[in-house]
């Protein structure tokens, strides 16, 4: 054998040896990346990443993220102090079962729906608020997140934190919101086109509008049902927000949510029952093992919880707000104290959670239009909610950038429907 064909023997022979090694290297990294992901669903007791969010810290690749709880609900990890703190006492003061401000009671039906709180057995430094998901009622949701108000800082952020977030979207002062996500069901190709916040960011004041319009299109045509239904529900978020001078919002957003489906599609879905054998059940309670799958997400019905429910018994948002400007004063954020008492929750399948106002509503997952007459059902209903409230804080005049931001929002959906 020639000293050529030695080399290009030996050649083959490392090559194949490489080969070898990288596909070990890479089942070893498969079988790690399992083993990790098995873990983490151990360690959030059923819950999976929510499949469905278009913006915000996400599970898995930031620090904190939001979950989906196997009842239904949705499970948004608390933000280091002073953020998470601040998102908790709101949500405490707005659904307080002793509340009677009549403006804080008109704003919870503009809001998800509050559970409490929520920790892993295994992890009780972690806690989450439990929420609604708004998207539950809808078989293909189109979702945006829209952050509202001319300032996405507080009043109390850094100059760093102000120059950050100004060099984000300049534009946020002279149009008023910024679309940060966007999921559309597309009706043409049986599939959904998603965006993210570099998306928005590249708007402009001449392309808001044809950017907006994305949302509402569905592949063959606009969905102007849902601009129409989309107008009346800000309207009703601007009403509240004209009438009351007692908290300010920055970096808070909107979440709208429509049915992607045709409408005979989904009105076929509806009667067809997929969730009436579930409300059909004792109390809402579907059988042990069963399965539902809904908004794209596969839950196992009739899993352990096995976590704690968490009672917050804060302070006033006032207390907490004179709080964080003493440690904003002192600079530092981890002495704002958050007093909370724990129960522990009953292992039993499918606990019935009722929520901190005292409303005795129906369990998560039963279908609560069930009984109503069918034009309450309309597939082309919309969902806007605010999300996001861990920079609220108490004032005595009106919020005049989130209403400005509202009104800007408004003229463009005019505009969507107009064309």
């Amino acid at each position: 054998m020639t000293t050529q064909h030695q080399i290009v023997d030996s050649s083959l022979t490392l090559g194949q040896n490489q080969i070898v090694s990288c596909d070990s290297d890479r089942s070893a990294s498969e079988k790690e990346k399992r083993k990790s992901q098995d873990e983490s669903q151990k360690h959030l007791n059923g819950c999976v990443p929510l499949s469905h969010q278009v913006a915000g810290h996400k599970y898995g690749i930031d620090k904190v993220g939001i979950l989906q709880h196997p009842d239904g609900t949705v499970l948004k990890q608390l933000q280091p102090p002073p953020r998470g703190p601040r998102e908790l006492q709101f949500y405490s003061m707005v659904y307080d079962e002793h509340c009677c401000d009549p403006v804080l009671l008109d704003l919870q039906m503009y809001l998800p729906k509050y559970y409490g709180t929520w920790t892993p057995a295994d992890a009780p430094n972690d806690l989450y608020l439990k929420l609604d998901d708004v998207t539950r009622k809808f078989n293909k949701p189109c979702i945006m997140d829209v952050k509202i108000g001319q300032k996405s800082y507080d009043p109390y952020a850094l100059k760093e934190k102000k120059d950050q977030q100004i060099r984000k979207y300049p534009l946020m002062e002279e149009i008023g919101f910024l679309v940060l996500g966007m999921r559309i069901y597309l009706v043409n190709t049986d599939s959904y086109e998603t965006h993210d916040q570099h998306y928005g960011r590249g708007l402009i004041k001449e392309t808001i509008k044809d950017g907006l319009t994305k949302f509402f299109f569905n592949g063959n045509n606009v969905r102007k049902d849902a601009v129409t239904a989309s107008i009346q529900k800000v309207q009703k978020i601007l009403q509240w927000f004209e009438s009351q001078s007692q908290l300010h919002f920055y970096a808070s957003s909107l979440l709208f949510v429509y049915e992607g489906l045709p409408q005979q599609t989904a009105q076929m879905k509806r009667n067809a029952g997929s969730l009436a054998d579930v409300s059909a059940a004792p109390k809402g309670c579907p059988t042990d093992g069963e399965v539902l799958e809904y908004n794209n997400n596969v839950c196992v019905i009739g899993s352990m919880e096995n976590g704690r429910t968490v009672t917050s018994l804060g302070q006033s948002l006032s207390n907490m707000y004179a709080l964080h400007k003493k440690g904003c004063s002192q600079g530092h954020y981890n002495d704002v104290p958050l007093q909370i008492e724990t129960s522990e929750q009953d292992n039993s399948l499918w606990k019935r959670t009722t929520p901190p106002n005292g409303n005795d509503n129906k369990p998560q997952l039963e279908k609560e239009s069930h009984h109503m007459p069918a034009v309450m059902q309309r597939p082309n209903e919309v969902e806007v909610r605010m999300i996001d409230f861990a920079h609220v804080f108490p004032s005595n005049t009106k919020d005049e950038g989130y209403v400005y931001g509202l009104k800007n929002l408004l003229t463009v959906l005019q505009q969507i429907l107009n064309n």
